[in-house]
C-alpha cells in the first residue's frame, strides 16, 4: 500500500508539470523563467520549496539524531532572519536588472558588470562544481526514502533512477512554468505531511512531554546545546543562509517574478515557513535514539523515514513518505533546470560564433542538458556514502564564500574584475584546502578551534574583493551608468 501511494504522487506531481506544457509560449525566456510572470504566492512556495531539500528534512533529522536540538540553532534561526533580508536587498534588485537587461543566469550578469568574458567562465565553472554536491542530496534522499518504506524490495539504486526519471520528465516538458507549479503542491505537502507526521508518531510514543521526558532520562546530553556544538561554531554556522545569495537555483526563481511587490510575500512568510518544517524535523531526529539508538554517520541519514515505517504504517505512511519526497523533489527540479539554463544561456548560446541561437534552439538545448545533468547526478550518487548533512554544509559554505561578488557588483561601483577574479579564486584554493583536510573528519572545524571554515573563506573572499579592486581600474563609466 505504501509503495502505491507513493506512485500515486509521483504521477500526481508528473501530470501538474506536464499541464503546464499547455501554457509554454515556445520561448528561451518562457522556459527557463516563465517568461518573468510568477505572483507572490508561487514565488514564496517556489523560493521555499527549493531551498528546503532533503537537508532540511532528512539531513537535519539526522544531524539531530548525533548533535541534538542546538542543530536548529546551527541553519535554521539565522536562516530565518537572514534569508528575508537577502531577498529584499538582493533579490529585488536582481529582479529589477534582469528584467531591464533581458538577463537570464547569473554569469550574464556578471560579464557585463564586470566587462570580462572570463570571469563569467571562471563563475561558471566554479558554481557548477558547488552545485554537484547539493544535486546529490536529491537523487540519494530519494532512493533512501524509498528502500526505507518498501523494506528493501525497491533498492536505493531504483529509488534514485525513478526520483531523476519523474523530474526529468516534467521539468523537461514543463521548464520553470511546471517547475514552479510542482513546487508550490509540493512544497504545500511537505509542509502538511510533515506536520501530520510529527504529531502522529509523538502521539504513538505518549505525547509531547512523555517522549521529551523519555530522551531527557537516556539521552540528556541532545536536549541541550552541549558539547556537540560550541558558541564559535554556532556563530560562524550563521554565515551558511548568505549562500542564497548565490545559489543559482534562486537567482533563477528571483527572475521569474511578475514584479518587485511579488517579493512581499516571501519576505513576511519565508521565516514562519521555516519554523513549520524544521521543529519537527529535528525534534523526530532527537526521538529517533528512542527507537533506533546506536545509528552510526550516515545511517541516521534515514532514522526519520524509519520512524514513519514504524509508527504510521500502511496508508499515512505512504502519505507521510510522499511528503518526504515531495521536499527532495521541490528542490532538485529547479537546481537541475538552473544549470541546465546557464550551460545554455552561458556556453552554448554565448560562445556560438556562427548565428545567434534560435528560440526553438534554446530549448532543445535546454532539455539536452536537463538529461545529461541528470545521469551525471545520477551516477554520482550511485558512488557517495556521505552524510546528506555534510554534503550541503560542503555547498552551503562554497556558494556562501561567494556572497561578497553579489554585494560588490550591486551596491560598490568601485568594484572591479581584478577584485571579482580575486574572489572567486580564493574561494575556489581555500574551499579545495579545507575540503580535503576535514571530508573525513565528522564536525570538522579550522584547526579544530569550533571556528566554520565558511567564515574563514568568506573572510578571505571579501577582503580579495576589496584589495583587488582598489588595486586596479575601474569599470567603465558607461558601464556604471548601465548598472547604477
Amino acid at each position: 500500500m505504501t509503495t502505491t501511494i507513493i506512485f500515486v504522487y509521483l504521477g500526481m506531481v508528473l501530470s501538474i508539470g506536464l499541464l503546464s506544457n499547455r501554457l509554454f509560449r515556445g520561448t528561451g525566456e518562457d522556459y527557463f523563467v516563465a517568461s518573468r510572470s510568477i505572483g507572490p504566492f508561487l514565488l514564496l512556495m517556489s523560493l521555499f520549496g527549493t531551498n528546503m531539500t532533503a537537508f532540511a528534512i532528512l539531513g537535519a533529522s539526522g544531524e539531530a539524531y548525533h548533535s541534538g536540538i542546538g542543530v536548529f540553532a546551527l541553519m535554521p534561526s539565522g536562516s530565518a532572519l537572514i534569508i528575508p533580508v537577502i531577498f529584499f536587498f538582493i533579490g529585488t534588485r536582481v529582479w529589477a536588472l534582469g528584467k531591464k537587461h533581458d538577463f537570464l543566469t547569473q554569469v550574464q550578469y556578471f560579464r557585463q558588470r564586470w566587462e570580462s568574458d572570463g570571469f563569467g567562465l571562471l563563475l561558471f565553472i566554479v558554481m557548477i562544481a558547488l552545485l554537484i554536491p547539493y544535486l546529490l542530496i536529491g537523487v540519494m534522499g530519494g532512493g533512501l526514502t524509498l528502500a526505507q518504506v518498501t523494506k528493501g524490495e525497491i533498492p536505493q539504486w531504483a529509488g534514485g533512477l525513478l526520483v531523476c526519471l519523474v523530474v526529468l520528465t516534467y521539468v523537461s516538458f514543463g521548464g520553470m512554468r511546471g517547475t514552479a507549479w510542482a513546487n508550490a503542491f509540493q512544497t504545500m505537502v511537505f509542509m502538511v505531511l510533515g506536520g501530520i507526521a510529527f504529531f502522529v508518531i509523538v502521539d504513538k510514543l505518549g505525547g509531547l512531554d512523555n517522549a521529551m521526558a523519555q530522551v531527557a532520562a537516556k539521552h540528556s546530553n541532545l536536549l541541550i546545546r552541549g558539547d556537540h556544538i560550541s558558541p564559535i561554531k554556532m556563530l560562524t554556522y550563521t554565515c551558511m543562509p548568505l549562500s542564497v545569495g548565490m545559489f543559482p537555483h534562486l537567482f533563477t526563481h528571483w527572475l521569474t517574478a511578475k514584479s518587485a511587490r511579488t517579493f512581499r510575500w516571501p519576505l513576511m512568510f519565508y521565516p514562519l515557513c521555516i519554523a513549520v518544517v524544521w521543529l519537527p524535523s529535528v525534534l523526530l531526529g532527537i526521538f529517533g535514539h528512542l527507537d533506533f539508538p546506536g545509528l552510526k554517520g550516515p545511517a541516521a541519514n534515514s532514522v526519520l523515514v524509519k520512524m514513519i515505517d514504524m509508527h504510521a504504517p500502511g496508508v499515512l505512511a505512504g502519505l507521510l513518505a510522499a511528503g518526504v519526497f515531495a521536499a527532495i523533489m521541490s528542490s532538485l527540479d529547479s537546481q537541475v533546470l538552473s544549470i541546465s539554463n546557464m550551460f545554455t544561456q552561458d556556453i552554448v548560446r554565448h560562445y556560438r560564433k556562427d548565428s545567434e541561437l534560435s528560440e526553438k534552439d534554446q530549448v532543445l538545448w535546454g532539455r539536452l542538458f536537463v538529461f545529461f545533468i541528470f545521469a551525471v547526478a545520477y551516477g554520482l550518487s550511485l558512488v557517495s556514502a556521505r552524510s546528506i548533512f555534510t554534503l550541503a554544509v560542503w555547498s552551503f559554505t562554497g556558494f556562501a564564500s561567494l556572497f561578497p561578488i553579489i554585494v560588490a557588483a550591486l551596491f560598490w561601483r568601485r568594484s572591479s574584475k581584478v577584485g571579482a577574479f580575486a574572489s572567486v579564486i580564493t574561494v575556489a584554493v581555500l574551499w579545495s584546502y579545507f575540503f580535503f583536510q576535514g571530508w573525513k573528519v565528522p564536525g570538522y572545524t579550522v584547526g579544530m578551534t569550533g571556528v566554520m571554515p565558511v567564515a574563514v573563506i568568506l573572510t578571505a573572499s571579501a577582503a580579495a574583493m576589496v584589495i583587488g579592486s582598489l588595486m586596479s581600474k575601474p569599470p567603465k563609466e558607461t558601464t556604471l551608468e548601465k548598472f547604477f
